[in-house]
């Protein structure tokens, strides 16, 4: 009966570590130099949000003014009050220009529902396009697509807009895509989210790869674990996290 204890014991306190981790505020910094007319951009990007509400701390405490703030998809889901969507719209459009990028639960609070609050809130929802960033010394632009599950995105219609010397990031909500935008496409950083990391993971082992930003087939790649949860509100080995990437472009 003592052994039971102990390891009920064992077992809470285990639980309560990994709720602990999964409500962590970890924003991570990366750097990316590009060659064009010299400025500096500033992008905040998040995803996987799903039902955690955003710490307004978190927020307050980013130093800096952003060029775009990018929400890459799952933002909510059938389990996220309404007036929560409507207080983390608040928080992330304080910090700049906000781009939303659909993903494979968004729609599960409903369409133009959602598509409403964004638009109430001055949100430029982005699919199967691209956008100009505006007051720029170079043509930088934010592209991407539909979200995968729904079988209508198009990396055409993502880039049809843009030119060979344009500089471009491109985000979408599943990573998997990537490869095969590689193959066809030209674009300076890519950006998903989708796999939490795995969430759960014991040791190097998960579900889904780790987050990561890394050079893949010669592309700067940022694959965010995201800031929430999706059904356990628990994380092991795989911390939340948001990311803040500082754009330095140049000349040759």
């Amino acid at each position: 009966m003592i052994y039971v204890g102990v390891f009920l014991v064992i077992a809470m306190a285990f639980l309560l570590y990994m709720w602990k981790v999964a409500h962590e505020n970890n924003v991570l910094n990366h750097q990316l130099k590009l060659v064009g007319e010299q400025e500096k951009i500033r992008v905040f990007f998040i995803s996987d949000t799903h039902l955690r509400k955003i710490n307004r701390d978190m927020i307050n405490g980013l130093e800096g003014s952003f060029d775009a703030v990018i929400i890459g998809g799952d933002f909510a889901d059938r389990r996220t009050p309404i007036e929560r969507i409507h207080e983390n719209l608040e928080l992330l459009t304080s910090l700049g220009p906000t781009y939303f990028v659909w993903g494979n639960n968004d729609r599960e609070v409903g369409e133009e529902r959602l598509q409403g609050i964004m638009l109430e809130h001055g949100v430029h929802i982005l699919a199967n396009d691209a956008v100009l960033l505006s007051n720029k010394k170079n043509r930088f632009w934010l592209s991407a697509i539909e979200d995968t599950s729904t079988r209508k995105y198009s990396f055409e219609a993502a880039f049809e807009k843009i030119d060979e010397e344009d500089l471009v990031v491109f985000i979408s909500h599943n990573p998997g895509v990537f490869t095969r935008v590689r193959a066809k496409f030209r674009a300076d950083l890519m950006i998903g989210g989708h796999l939490h990391g795995g969430q759960i993971r014991v040791g190097p082992y998960g579900v889904h790869p780790n987050g990561s930003y890394r050079e893949r087939e010669g592309v700067m790649t940022l694959v965010s674990n995201g800031y929430g949860t999706t059904l356990l509100p628990l994380r092991l080995g795989a911390k939340p996290q948001c990311h803040i990437i500082d754009i330095e472009i140049a000349g040759k």
